[in-house]
């Protein structure tokens, strides 16, 4: 208590006594490479037990000083920057209530502190902080509509933590609105994140905002930014809290901002489709009761001969599933009509059938595949909704179903290696080309493997494959160079560093001295290994080695993904046959002259 009594005392000095002191951190534009404007952030004393904002704010709170302290704070800091005569707008941090507090009096104390320090209203922003819950939404839209008209604007802080609501942004209609720094942080490792900040981008064109992202400490995260057009930014990149900030952006962010190159974004999984679900599969098709007799059921199989099973229905949930081939072929045996005839249809029925909800993801069923109980490929299985009856589906659709599935998602993420697939290459090269960015495409190819694998079997051919992944991944510079899996044991690189060529010089070197490890010690002696050659024939092959075609891509030289892609592939070919290891393939300019020559 006396601690606290203190502590209120010694706020109450500070407050008196004009103790607050004040740093600005720069908010940038990250188009035009400018700076938008400055945050102002209070301290205490230093060397206090109140130098720290959370210190003062929750002594403050405690003593009912949350108010004067927020209304200090905001008048002292316009004085504060007005005289460091630093450009672009001035964001004050305020909570709801000390907004209303200013707004009662048509933000006369507001207006008149900044119009004597020499700033105009215009470049005021006020900042909302959510940490209390806006409890009068519309009291608060009528306060800003007041301050608005006299030019003051309006920023909503940290939106997406959880307390910055979307009804806040649509009924307040705030000029700009501040993304929470969890959004930011490691955006360039978390493709979820790039979800999320693509999809407030989107409420930001409906909205007409534009949103400023905190919390950019890495350049790698900027670059990000950038490339999906987030407006603004803020953080330790731009520039720390100081009491004197500079006036222009700082060199790690320009570097950034200025730069031809790309982010390469985090790889995605495919996006879940609503549609593929297990009710895409269903096949309408009639029922039976378990009251009813093997003779009724044979009728049915009779007037519906495409049926491969009927389910046996009790009150309209599925009890049992009976299969046609299975059924009829006991039912045909001499004297079965006579035996079973009368009886109920559930002797014949398999009591434990493959029941599947129609909502469930296809995906789902993977496991299903590798499962002991098969009987669905030949009985198929039953589909429901909220447990009731709703049709049938074949095993034949279900393996179709989950291959298509599985080659789908091969084609965004290569299930062996986890490397992009066919689909995020595609997307990273259209990318480039619309930057006109300079880059190598590098087409790695492994000679020899297919023998390879037919000698030493998957495992082995497996691990060739991931070890070919990963020397490739460990030369590239995982910030400019897109690493992708497009299948088997090709391998794309989308190469933006200068030093590309020296990248694959290493890649190759890397690579065939540690396959040799992959050989037996037979093979590694005769210095290559006797497999089958297409015809069938044995062959003496030389040990697996890398080949890499590579297209240097400068503006204007490509218009799609799929020219780029088959350059490379083409260079990769030339590499394999000449057996040289790497074919850098001539540039346009350069092919033209030749052939003009020729």
């Amino acid at each position: 208590m006396l601690y606290n009594a203190r502590l209120a005392a010694e706020l109450r000095q500070v407050l008196e006594g004009q103790g607050l002191r004040f740093v600005f951190q720069p908010i940038v534009d990250i188009g035009q490479a400018t700076i938008l404007g400055y945050e102002a952030l209070m301290r205490g004393p230093a060397g206090t037990a109140l130098e720290s904002p959370d210190e003062l704010l929750r002594v403050a709170k405690h003593c009912g000083l949350a108010m004067e302290l927020e209304v200090a704070a905001c008048l002292g800091a316009m004085q504060a920057f007005a005289a460091l005569h630093l450009p672009g707008k001035l964001f004050l941090n305020l909570s709801a209530p000390a907004i209303s507090a200013f707004g009662r009096e048509r933000g006369g104390a507001l207006l008149r502190c900044a119009v004597d320090a020499g700033l105009s209203p215009a470049r005021l922003m006020l900042e909302l902080t959510e940490h209390e819950r806006v409890e009068d939404v519309d009291a608060l839209q009528a306060t800003f509509a007041a301050l608005a008209s006299q030019g003051v604007g309006l920023a909503l802080d940290d939106f997406g933590d959880g307390r910055s609501s979307l009804r806040l942004w649509a009924q307040l209609k705030p000029q700009i609105v501040k993304v929470d720094k969890f959004f930011v942080r490691g955006i360039h490792r978390d493709s979820r994140k790039v979800e999320v900040l693509r999809a407030m981008l989107a409420l930001a064109a409906a909205f007409g905002t534009p949103l400023v992202a905190e919390g950019v400490e890495e350049a790698e995260e900027l670059g990000v930014l950038r490339d999906l057009g987030c407006h603004y930014g803020q953080g330790y990149l731009f520039g720390r809290p100081v009491s004197r900030p500079e006036s222009v952006v700082a060199e790690p962010a320009r570097a950034v901002l200025a730069s031809s190159k790309i982010a390469v974004l985090p790889n995605s999984a495919p996006r879940p489709d609503m549609a593929e679900t297990i009710g895409r599969l269903k096949l309408a098709a009639p029922t039976i009761a378990a009251a009813d007799s093997n003779s009724a059921l044979m009728e049915l199989f009779t007037r519906h001969p495409d049926l491969h099973a009927v389910a046996v229905v009790e009150n309209h949930y599925p009890i049992g599933l009976v299969n046609r081939r299975n059924f009829v072929d006991k039912f045909a045996q001499r004297y079965s009509r006579e035996l079973y005839g009368r009886r109920p249809c559930t002797l014949f029925m398999n009591a434990t059938p493959l029941r599947v909800e129609a909502s469930a993801p296809i995906d789902s069923l993977t496991s299903v595949l590798t499962g002991d109980d098969q009987r669905y490929l030949h009985e198929g299985f039953i589909i429901t909704e909220d447990g009731r009856y709703a049709g049938l589906a074949t095993g034949e659709s279900l393996v179709r179903a989950v291959t298509e599935r599985r080659i789908e998602a091969a084609r965004h993420a290569n299930p062996l290696t986890f490397l992009p697939g066919n689909i995020p290459i595609t997307e990273h090269i259209r990318r480039l080309l619309d930057a006109g960015a300079e880059f190598a495409a590098c087409y790695f190819d492994l000679n020899n493997f297919k023998p390879y694998n037919d000698l030493y079997g998957y495992w082995r051919g497996d691990e060739m494959i991931k070890l070919a992944a990963q020397v490739i991944g460990t030369h590239a510079d995982p910030a400019q160079d897109f690493v992708g899996h497009v299948g088997g044991d090709d391998f794309v690189v989308l190469f933006q560093s200068e030093d590309w060529r020296l990248r694959c010089e290493r890649t190759v070197q890397a690579f065939n001295r540690r396959a040799r490890d992959l050989f037996d010690a037979e093979e590694l002696a005769r210095n290559g290994f006797e497999s089958e050659d297409r015809r069938g024939f044995k062959v003496l092959f030389p040990l697996t080695t890398v080949a890499a075609g590579v297209v240097h891509v400068t503006g204007g030289q490509f218009q799609t993904p799929e020219e780029v892609a088959s350059a490379a592939a083409a260079a990769k070919k030339v590499a394999k046959q000449t057996g040289s290891g790497i074919h850098v393939a001539p540039g346009l300019r350069v092919r033209v002259l030749l052939e003009a020559a020729g």
